[in-house]
Formats: structure tokens, sequence, C-alpha cells
């Protein structure tokens, strides 16, 4: 198997485009390509997913773990891909801290033993495209990880890129081995990130994407694992024909898909229901999740919801229900969208939510006391918490919201890793 991570210069520098451009390149080429996201990251892992037509999984050597990354991309190879992609998260030394350290991309190249291959903007750069490089590749070698190879972004025309590709030789950089020009195709976003794939056809970049090397394949690095630390330790049947009723629609979208394997792995029987089309929660159902998602965008139709009284009446019965961000949202007396509109929710946690501009939080969290500790997650949203009385907090964290623990409910704002800590998450779908 071959592989490569794509890391930026820099956030906003174009790594999804260039991710999916060469995606669509190399499929063409007949090769059977995987991408995988560096960071917690939930909407460029559905764009690459609708390209390639199998799961992108997030490696993250924060709250997915040293070994899990590893043995997920080992799993990869396993399944006879040709080419593992994957794509970076901010800058390419941008990390929870430090430069290159834990968190960033460069620290998860250098666990994972890959090449990298750096996407920079040129646009209206010429010279200056060599500094910036040579300071990149000088500071990757520091740590112990090789750039190979400059994929130029917003390039203005042939002769720019003619420009970047000898400045490049001269000064014995990287080569360019491949540009995208300034008209490609652009993929819409929002408050958190890209659209969903689902609301927007996927652009064709085959005129845009120019190829500067003879048989770019060839030089695709080879992946060579190294272990680093001991295999993941796998827990199976902790959750042995546990029916877990799972919400996924638009509302509860964001969704890991290790997460799911986690549950399939357990042994338990996973059905799903759909809030915005009013379903009721699947009868029979010992358990249920709330993922996060986008309710504020579909709060009216949420506030008319049949699903609401069902759930509710699931609550009585005693039985577990883990509500992650939107997901706990939903469970909360109203939502303030970002109109500044008031719609009714499922009204059983007694919070309101609120919609705002920026952003209210950002950030790994990991519970450090108390029964839930060694879970680990990620935080990220623009929406804001009322409690209309006190309420006793659920989890332990950090640093971030400690979230809710009333009877048989835990919601919080934080997105968790399941695998993080197996024996603690099965008990959330247990108890």
């Amino acid at each position: 198997m071959r592989s490569l991570l794509l890391a930026g210069v820099q956030s906003g520098c174009g790594k999804t485009t260039i991710t999916l451009a060469l995606m669509q390149f190399f499929i063409k080429q007949g090769l059977n390509v995987r991408g995988f996201k560096s960071g917690p990251d939930f909407l460029d892992p559905l764009w690459h997913s609708k390209l390639t037509g199998t799961h992108s999984y997030n490696l993250d050597t924060k709250m997915v773990g040293i070994a899990e990354s590893q043995q997920l991309i080992l799993s990869a190879q396993q399944q006879n891909t040709d080419l593992a992609i994957i794509e970076g998260v901010m800058g390419l030394f941008d990390g929870r801290q430090g430069v290159g350290q834990d968190g960033s991309s460069a620290y998860l190249a250098k666990v994972l033993n890959i090449d990298i291959w750096l996407v920079v903007d040129v646009r209206g750069m010429s010279g200056s495209v060599v500094p910036l490089v040579a300071g990149f590749v000088d500071y990757a070698q520091k740590l112990g990880i090789n750039i190979s190879g400059i994929i130029a972004n917003r390039v203005g025309s042939p002769h720019h890129a003619q420009l970047i590709k000898e400045l490049l030789i001269d000064n014995q950089l990287p080569p360019l081995l491949a540009w995208l020009d300034k008209q490609a195709p652009k993929l819409p976003e929002r408050h958190l990130g890209l659209i969903k794939p689902d609301e927007f056809p996927l652009p064709d970049f085959s005129n845009n994407l120019h190829i500067e090397v003879d048989n770019l394949p060839t030089l695709l690095p080879k992946y060579k694992h190294k272990w680093t630390s001991p295999p993941v330790k796998k827990y199976r049947g902790l959750l042995k024909n546990q029916i877990i009723a799972i919400a996924k629609d638009e509302a509860c979208c964001f969704i890991y898909p290790a997460n799911i394997d986690w549950l399939q792995e357990q042994g338990a029987n996973l059905v799903y229901f759909f809030p915005i089309l009013g379903e009721p929660v699947p009868t029979d159902s010992d358990a249920i999740w709330l993922p996060g998602g986008y309710p504020e965008l579909y709060a009216e139709k949420l506030s008319k919801s049949d699903t609401w009284s069902s759930l509710r009446s699931f609550i009585k019965t005693g039985k577990p229900l883990l509500a992650e961000c939107g997901g706990m949202m939903l469970l909360g007396q109203t939502i303030t969208d970002q109109q500044e509109k008031v719609w009714d929710m499922a009204g059983v946690l007694p919070i309101t939510t609120t919609m705002q501009d920026k952003l209210a939080a950002l950030g790994y969290r990991e519970c450090i006391n108390g029964s839930n500790a060694g879970v680990k997650g990620h935080e990220f949203h623009h929406s804001i918490r009322t409690e209309l009385e006190k309420i006793d907090e659920a989890f332990l964290v950090v640093r971030g919201d400690n979230g809710i623990q009333q009877e048989n409910i835990r919601a919080s704002y934080i997105h968790w890793y399941f695998a993080s800590a197996p024996d603690v998450v099965s008990l959330w779908f247990l108890e």
C-alpha cells in the first residue's frame, strides 16, 4: 500500500479541495483509494466517503490515540487498499500545544511514519514560496518527518505554475507535483465548516488539476508501518444483544464511523430513527444515542416532531440515553436559531440553547475523575446552554463542558470517541 499525508501551511489553504481532486485523479488511474482525516472533524470525511465509496476514519494522536491510529491504517492495508490519503488538520505544525506536537498533523505523520505532500496557497506569490517551503521542510526534518512534494493551490496561470516549479528546483526544495488553478470549483461552507456532500454535487476537478510530473502514482510513498506503542487491547461483547437506537438524520449526523464499528464489535444490535421525520423511538430499544448535528437548521420541523412523545416515554423506563452536542440541544426546552426564533424541543432537560455567530468552544476533552475517567472526545459548537435550574455535573473534564447527568440521561456538548475507554462507555449504554 502507498500512503501520504496532505498537510497545509495553514487553515483555509485548500486541503480538502486538493484531497478530493487527487482522490479523483488516482481513482481514474485505477487505484483503490481510502481517505482518512487527521483530527476530530466530521465533515471532511463525509466528502472523502462520497468520492471513494468507503468510510473515511479519523486518525488522531490525542483523541483516537497513537496505537488505534496505527491500527486503522494497517487495517486499510489489509483490506487491499492501494492508496491511503490522510487529509491534515489546520497547518502542518498546529496542534493542541507547541509546534508539531500532540494533535498536529506533523506528529501524526511521525508516529505513522508517513511522508507529507505540502499544500501551499500560492495566490499572489512567486519568490516568497521559497522561504515559506524551506522553513517548513527544515522544521519537518528537525522533527524527523519528510516533506517529499508540493501541491500548489489557487495558481493564477500555467506561467505562474512554471515559476513556482522552477523556483523550487533551483533552491533544492521538494518538487511541484501538481497544482490546482484558481478557477477550480469551491466547496460551500457554513458555521461548522463545509456543508454536507448530500447538499451539494461533488465537483469534477479533472479540468483544474494539473500534474507536473510523469507517472505521478509511482512517486507515491510506500507505507512502512512501525509500531511506536503496544497494540490496542480489544474489548468485545460488552454490549452483547443490546438494542441501541441511534438518531441519524441532518439533526444528528455527526457520527464517527469508528463509533459504529465499536458498538457492533461489542455485540450491539443497531437500529436507527429520524427525528426530523417524526419517527418514534424503535420499540424494544435498550438504549438511545443522540449524536450531534445541525438541529438549529431544522428547528421548525423538530418543534413539531412526533418523536418526542416516544422519547419521553422511553426515558420514563429508566433505560440509558447518551446525547452529544446537537443531541443534547434536542432534549432541552427550546432552541433559539440564528434568526432569533425560538422553537420548542423535547422538553426533557431543564435547559435552553441559543445559537450565536461566534464559536463558543473548541478543543479536545477528557474525563479525568470519577466513574467516567479516561473517556476522550472533542467539543466544537456555536450555541450556548442556559440552565433553568441547578444541574449536577455529569462529567469532569480537563476543560470545557462538564455536561449534565439527570437520572438515566448523560448529555454534554462533547462528541465522545467510544474506543478511548471501552469499559466506561459500555456502562453508559447499560446503566
